[in-house]
C-alpha cells in the first residue's frame, strides 16, 4: 500500500527520487508535498521504506561503521534494499551504485539528480568492472553473488578494485526465487574469495543468510 506518511520512508532519499525523476524546484516543495506529487504520479515509492531492522542490512551497516571507509561501489544495487539503508546512515560516504539494469540505473540517477550529490550511478556489468585497480575503500556485494552464472568472476573483479574490503552476502539456504541460480555455504563463500586473490575472509551468519567480510 502506497504511504503519505514521511515517517515510513527514508525521507531525504524519497524527496530527491521525486525531485529528480519529475524535474521539480529542489527548494519550493516539502518533503510530504513531494511525496503526495510522486503518488499522484504513479511513482513507486515503497523501495524507499525503512529496512533497517532486516539482520543482513543491519549487520552489514554494523560492519562500515567499524571500518569507517571513505568511499564505496555498490554492487547490483537494484531497487537498493540496501543501499538507501547505507546512504541514510552514511550521509557524507562516496557511493558508486552499481546496476547492468538500465531502469535501475536510471532511478539511482534520479536520486542523485534530485540532491544527494555524494551518490552516482553506474551501468556495468560486475564480472567487467570499467574501474582501476585499489579504486576504493569498500566493495559491497550483497544478494547478488546467487544470481551469476560466473560468481567468480563477480568476486575477483570486487578484489580487484578494492583498497581495504570486500562484504559480500548471499542467501543461506534455498528458496523458491527462481532468479538464484547459486547456493553458497560458508566454505565455499570463503573459497571463491581467496581463490580471487584476498588476503584472508571472515565468515559470519544472520537468519537465512551468510556475510563475508573479505580483506585484500
Amino acid at each position: 500500500m502506497p504511504h503519505e506518511d514521511t515517517s515510513y520512508y527514508y525521507e531525504p532519499l524519497v524527496a530527491a527520487f521525486v525531485r529528480g525523476r519529475l524535474k521539480l524546484d529542489q527548494d519550493k516543495l516539502t518533503t510530504p508535498e513531494l511525496i503526495r506529487i510522486g503518488l499522484a504520479s504513479g511513482l513507486r515509492l515503497h523501495k524507499f521504506k525503512r529496512n533497517i531492522e532486516l539482520p543482513r542490512v543491519r549487520s552489514v551497516l554494523g560492519i562500515l561503521r567499524g571500518l569507517s571507509p571513505e568511499s564505496l561501489i555498490d554492487i547490483g544495487s537494484g531497487r537498493g534494499t540496501f543501499l538507501w539503508a547505507l546512504l541514510d546512515a552514511f550521509p557524507h560516504l562516496a557511493v558508486t551504485a552499481l546496476d547492468r539494469s538500465e531502469k535501475r540505473a536510471a532511478d539511482i540517477a534520479a536520486v542523485r539528480r534530485g540532491g544527494i550529490e555524494n551518490l552516482s550511478s553506474v551501468l556495468m556489468d560486475a564480472g567487467t568492472l570499467g574501474f582501476a585497480d585499489k579504486c576504493v575503500d569498500v566493495v559491497t556485494l550483497l544478494e547478488v553473488l546467487e544470481h551469476m552464472e560466473s560468481p567468480n568472476q563477480a568476486a575477483t573483479e570486487a578484489v580487484r578494485v578494492a583498497r581495504r574490503f570486500v562484504i559480500a552476502s548471499v542467501p543461506s539456504r534455498e528458496d523458491t526465487n527462481p532468479e538464484h541460480i547459486q547456493l553458497f555455504d560458508g566454505k565455499s563463500l570463503k573459497g571463491m574469495f581467496l581463490d580471487a586473490g584476498a588476503h584472508s575472509v571472515k565468515v559470519e551468519y544472520v537468519p537465512n543468510h551468510i556475510i563475508a567480510l573479505v580483506k585484500v
